[in-house]
């Protein structure tokens, strides 16, 4: 993947005008080392929370900008990832009236990441941010999401696309990544508890990107046909849906009704058997005769 570049060019300014300073108390001309350590800590705290008000000598001390922040104290974590430049990222993207990046933002995140929103990249990042909400991360989000994934920049997120997605093909992290799927898609302030079918539809295609089992389309296709009988599905459905995958065949021979399958699934596999049937009737009435010997002389 070539090169991403962040559209951003005055993170800091998203925060809004200050209110009027109060007057100051101390002495003229009273510059001491101290108090420089004071005016540089309270600017850092107007970045990252957008309310405190400083005051100093003569009036408001200067808001520092997310750069000189990054330069002047460069906060760490212990893995050396800048936690000013992971917020400053975000400032990027985030909302007006929200602190968190929402679907404009999503969009223009995306673009600077070279990426489809609707990719099986942006979810495995998701997965990794641990997004509650499709379309939105909140700032706790995707900071701790950017330090879980060792990135504090667009490039450095790009460059660690390769590493999820090799993350992702493993046993445990993809039956991790397929339950969070379902949780992802349910629409929280709703309070939804079962995913619509044509949501499920669409997780299960982008779930699946990298490796999808022989019955997924047939799968599909039993949902899609079905509109009346299949109006939601459950996480007991989503997640046993993978077990399914796992355990029975490609020609379902294997396929029990006597185990504890959701019934959804007896429906799927009549309907699979039957329109095989169909199939292989359509094959019979379709060959051609046979061949009739012609009369001796």
């Amino acid at each position: 993947m070539g090169q991403c570049v962040t559209k951003c060019k005055n993170p800091s300014s998203s925060l809004g005008s200050k209110s009027d300073a109060g007057k100051s108390h101390g002495k003229k001309g009273g510059t001491g080392g101290a108090h420089k350590d004071e005016v540089a800590k309270s600017s850092v705290d107007v970045i990252y929370n957008g309310t405190k008000e400083v005051t100093v000598e003569g009036g408001v001390a200067p808001t520092l900008s997310a750069l000189d922040v990054r330069r002047d104290q460069p906060t760490q974590d212990g893995d050396g990832v800048s936690l000013a430049r992971i917020h400053e990222m975000f400032l990027c993207y985030k909302d007006e009236h929200e602190d968190a990046i929402l679907e404009e933002g999503m969009e223009r995140f995306c673009n600077d990441l070279c990426v489809d929103p609707a990719e099986f990249r942006v979810l495995v990042l998701a997965w990794k941010f641990q997004a509650a909400t499709m379309c939105k991360f909140t700032r706790r989000e995707f900071v701790d999401g950017c330090k879980a994934i060792q990135a504090d920049s667009i490039p450095g997120i790009c460059s660690r696309f390769s590493m999820l997605l090799e993350e992702s093909r493993g046993e445990e992290s993809f039956k991790d990544l397929y339950r969070f799927t379902f949780q992802f898609g349910l629409d929280a302030e709703q309070g939804q508890r079962s995913l619509q079918r044509s949501i499920a539809i669409a997780l299960w295609r982008l779930v699946f990107t990298l490796d999808s089992p022989p019955v997924l389309e047939r799968w599909l296709d039993f949902l899609s046909d079905n509109p009346c009988a299949v109006r939601g599905i459950s996480r007991d459905t989503w997640n046993m849906f993978l077990n399914f995958t796992q355990s029975i065949g490609q020609d379902l021979s294997n396929y029990s009704e006597d185990e504890a399958w959701p019934s959804l699934f007896d429906s799927f596999v009549e309907w699979e058997t039957e329109r095989r049937r169909r199939e292989r009737a359509e094959e019979g009435s379709g060959a051609d005769p046979p061949l009739e010997c012609e009369p001796g002389p």
